[in-house]
């Protein structure tokens, strides 16, 4: 998956106001605590390009 992928996850995988999140809720009818393993899994791959964009840079 690439950036643009990682970043439409995580603009659905939001935190609801019950502290649920709602991506789950509305794409599976799952009521998952956030951040769920989507918005983790998305947040933990934009992280990922950044460094590798930083440490790219220092060369």
């Amino acid at each position: 998956m690439n950036e643009e992928q990682s970043r439409q996850i995580l603009a659905v995988h939001l935190p609801g106001l019950d502290g649920l999140c709602c991506g789950c809720r509305w794409w599976w009818a799952r009521l998952v605590p956030y951040p769920c393993y989507q918005a983790d899994w998305a947040a933990r791959c934009l992280a990922r390009a950044a460094t590798r964009r930083f440490l790219d840079g220092l060369r």
